[in-house]
């Protein structure tokens, strides 16, 4: 377990990681570290899966969303900063930025708007463990008070499941270890003081960490690999149009991601989608908005309407690292028969 948290955090940029059942589980741990309660309010993109917003809840803050711009469909800073000038600072407890698909966030806009301002930072990058940002050494995830990663059995690299709190604070990791482990205090017996969990990622599987982390630059490469390929043999049918890299950074291509405008295409997503299903090919639509989830319909959002469009007309190809060309083939054979 020690090994794995060295290594991870020597190859993210952080000075302490600590290995825990989820990133869920981590972002948990790191907003009940930040005070977040009852009252509290905490700034997320809609664009996300829900894992970014159910430790709000279990905390009994409330979720404010914000609509995805469209250079990297991540959390659109413009907005958060008309937020932040409309509403202040006293119940905004932090903005949690996710790396979606793979791709680095604009985080220097939010981290400016919010130091300034004393609110925390909690980058959620899930699914952008290998992506860059402005060619540093740090990867998304670093750069905020903390960040959160994923090992889940679709992610980059997998535990089967699991995730990692990282972080600068060392106090803070330590509390993070703490909380993860039921918060036992270090006496003979079993002494609490405070609330904790059992959030402690296990030994065996931080094994398996460590020797998928050494693959990670393969895994990164192959994935980009697919992504090219994709657009070689999708690129030319009408109204399709691949996911943006944004100019601010190197997308890891977690998943090899499109838009079809049906007006363009004269099939919709779900058309195609189906299509694919009906030769034993999963392919997803992109994650549907927070805001527009039954459980989310009295939460405040600001919006343009772009996580909408995305969510209407995206879809997520298989792009696995172990995939083979052949396979990747068939996906656009299939593919490419719907605009017939």
């Amino acid at each position: 377990m020690d090994q794995f948290e060295k290594e991870f955090a020597r190859v993210t940029g952080s000075a302490h990681a600590v290995a825990l059942q989820s990133g869920t589980a981590a972002l948990h741990i790191a907003l009940r570290m930040l005070g977040v309660g009852p009252g509290d309010e905490v700034v997320v993109p809609s664009l996300t899966f829900i894992g970014t917003v159910n430790p709000i809840l279990y905390l009994g803050a409330r979720p404010i969303f914000l609509d995805s711009e469209e250079k990297s469909w991540n959390m659109d800073s413009d907005l958060l900063e008309a937020l932040l000038k409309k509403k202040g600072s006293k119940k905004i407890k932090a903005v949690i930025p996710v790396h979606l698909y793979g791709q680095a966030t604009d985080v220097d806009p939010i981290l400016n708007l919010c130091r300034s301002r004393g609110i925390a930072v909690i980058e959620d990058a899930a699914e952008a463990l290998g992506a860059s940002y402005k060619g540093r050494r740090r990867m998304p995830g670093s750069f905020g008070s903390f960040g959160i990663h994923s090992f889940n059995g679709n992610k980059i690299i997998t535990t089967s499941g699991g995730g990692m709190l990282v972080t600068d604070n060392r106090k803070h990791a330590e509390l993070a270890r703490k909380l993860a482990s039921q918060a036992r205090e270090p006496a003979v017996h079993y002494e609490h003081k405070l609330e904790g969990y059992n959030y402690r990622l296990s030994n065996l599987l931080a094994a398996v960490g460590r020797s998928q982390l050494r693959d990670l630059p393969r895994r990164v490469r192959r994935r980009r690999e697919h992504f090219r390929a994709y657009a070689e043999a999708l690129g030319d049918l009408p109204g399709v149009q691949m996911q943006p890299e944004a100019p601010w950074g190197k997308s890891t291509r977690w998943l090899t991601c499109l838009t079809v405008d049906p007006k363009k295409a004269g099939a919709g997503r779900e058309k195609i989608r189906k299509s694919l299903e009906k030769k034993n090919i999963e392919a997803r639509p992109l994650w549907k908005p927070m805001h527009l989830q039954p459980i989310f319909r009295q939460a405040e959002y600001h919006g343009r309407g772009v996580c909408d469009r995305l969510f209407r007309d995206g879809l997520c190809l298989p792009s696995g690292s172990g995939m083979s060309d052949v396979d990747r083939e068939r996906v656009t054979e299939v593919f490419r028969k719907c605009f017939r």
